[in-house]
Formats: structure tokens, C-alpha cells, sequence
């Protein structure tokens, strides 16, 4: 089973771009000195995003405590807001599972019934109005 981690820097005092550009190298090292199989990064308008897949939980918190990554993630913009670290991909794509929308919690949120039209018939004349007719003679 694969194991991803997920880094997520934010800006701060400094852009988190230029932290990519100091300390990205060194941390893509050492992952894949220590297994991992493939990483990407992403920027965003507000910071950089780091995912490594690693072949196995074990490997990915081995890599998670090594002194380089350790140095680094001390080193971000905003190490008191500006720092997610976690297990699986960035995003919100760890659940396997589609949400489902519920219903909104209302009073009545039963079908109301279609609406019938009242529908009238009436039988046509054999005569079209205003015509008389003349008895033969």
C-alpha cells in the first residue's frame, strides 16, 4: 500500500517559494535516500505544497524524523501558523468514499404533491352557430 506525506508551507515573513528554493533540494535528497518512489511539488498563490509517496508507513516516518527534514521545517516562514505536515495527499483526497449532499434540516422536506388541472369537456354542435337551416318544401 502506498504511503504519502504531505508538506504544506505557508507564507510568512518570507515567501514560502524562496524556503522551496533553499531547503527543496535537500529534502527531495532525502527522500529518496530513504524510499520514497515519487514527489511533486505545487505552488500556490499562498505558499508551496511538498507530496512524497513512500512504499510503506515505516518508511515515511523514518523519513519524517531525519535531522535535514527536521532543520528545514524549522526553517519555514511561519513555523507557528504557517506549517501542515500529515499523512496522505494535500487536498482533502485521503477519503476513498464521494460525499454524499444531505438534505437541509427543514420542516417539510417532504415532496409536495403535483398539482392536478381541472380539465373540462363539452360535446361539440352538429351546427356551427349563427347558421339556420331551412326545412325543404
Amino acid at each position: 500500500m502506498d504511503s504519502w506525506l504531505s508538506i504544506e508551507v505557508l507564507d510568512g515573513a518570507f515567501a514560502a517559494s524562496a524556503w522551496q528554493r533553499a531547503h527543496g533540494d535537500r529534502l527531495t535528497e532525502a527522500a529518496l535516500t530513504h524510499g520514497a518512489e515519487q514527489w511533486t511539488w505545487h505552488v500556490h498563490r499562498w505558499g508551496v505544497t511538498l507530496e512524497i509517496e513512500f512504499s510503506s508507513e515505516e518508511k515515511r516516518d523514518r523519513f519524517r524524523g531525519l535531522p535535514a527534514v527536521t532543520a528545514a521545517l524549522d526553517a519555514v516562514p511561519d513555523p507557528e501558523h504557517g506549517l501542515l505536515v500529515y499523512p496522505g495527499r494535500g487536498g482533502g483526497s485521503g477519503s476513498r468514499v464521494p460525499r454524499r449532499p444531505r438534505p437541509l434540516p427543514m420542516s417539510g422536506c417532504g415532496a409536495l404533491p403535483t398539482p392536478q388541472e381541472d380539465v373540462s369537456l363539452r360535446l361539440a354542435t352538429a351546427e356551427p352557430p349563427g347558421i339556420e337551416i331551412c326545412p325543404a318544401s
